[in-house]
């Protein structure tokens, strides 16, 4: 049995067809809802505690990371995963940050800004997450990984503080 190309084009709209018809014939989830507060730009209801309060309302510092975000948002729910990563505890009152080392309190605006207010959210980053939060960190880029941020982090987040104070001296504050 030999296939010519008219036929392999057929085969292949054939299954086009089939997975187009299958994304829009299954169940479509609930889109998450979105809280909004005077003074707290965006608040995560209870299905979606991941979502950060942000200083200036915007998920992104530009319309392209808006539209990334969007993006994510989009394709999570077509392939029917979870976009965002969680943020353990990112609502609340957060961790005293300046007792990193090499972290100040202009240092710690700036991560406030971005989201950022727990030990715990900075330990889970990866190494992908920590270099697109060290381009967005303005005059304080670099200073993520020379100051090892997340590895202070992932002690303060799991209260090792013998093990912090033995790899980065002694905790102030």
């Amino acid at each position: 049995m030999t296939f010519d190309s008219t036929t392999i084009i057929i085969v292949i709209a054939v299954l086009a067809i089939l997975i187009l018809g299958f994304l829009m014939m299954r169940p479509k989830k609930a889109a998450p809802k979105i809280e909004r507060k005077e003074g707290s730009p965006y608040v995560a209801s209870q299905d979606r505690p991941y979502m950060k309060t942000v200083a200036d309302g915007r998920e992104g510092n530009g319309v392209t990371d808006e539209v990334a975000a969007a993006t994510a948002d989009v394709a999570g729910e077509v392939l029917s995963v979870e976009a965002h990563k969680e943020l353990g505890g990112a609502i609340g009152p957060g961790d005293d940050l300046q007792r990193l080392k090499g972290v100040g309190p202009k240092f710690v605006a700036r991560l406030h800004e971005l989201g950022i207010t727990r030990y715990a959210q900075l330990a889970e980053f990866s190494d992908t997450e920590l270099a697109h939060l060290d381009e967005r960190m303005g005059p304080f880029q670099g200073r993520l990984a020379r100051d090892r941020i997340a590895e202070q982090a992932d002690y303060l987040a799991r209260g090792d503080i013998d093990g912090f104070e033995e790899k980065f001296g002694k905790l102030s504050g």
